[in-house]
């Protein structure tokens, strides 16, 4: 057996911990939504508030959460 055989086989068998992957959409999810809103500010669309990337970020999240379920 080869060492990416023992790979695939022990990758295959793990769920991971959802708490990890929660955080990691969570983190994420903000640094994109603060990519997204300060873009909007820069073309004048939005104001870049944190109000604005919570919001952007809650939304994110929320999808990719619903998506990553099915």
């Amino acid at each position: 057996m080869s060492d990416a055989d023992g790979f695939e086989e022990g990758a295959s068998g793990s769920q991971g911990d959802p708490r990890v992957l929660i955080a990691m959409n969570v983190v994420l999810s903000t640094v994109f939504a603060a990519t997204i809103v300060w873009g909007l500010s820069v073309i004048g669309a939005a104001e870049l508030t944190a109000i604005n990337v919570a919001t952007g970020a809650i939304l994110l999240f929320a999808l990719t959460y619903a998506i990553t379920l099915q």
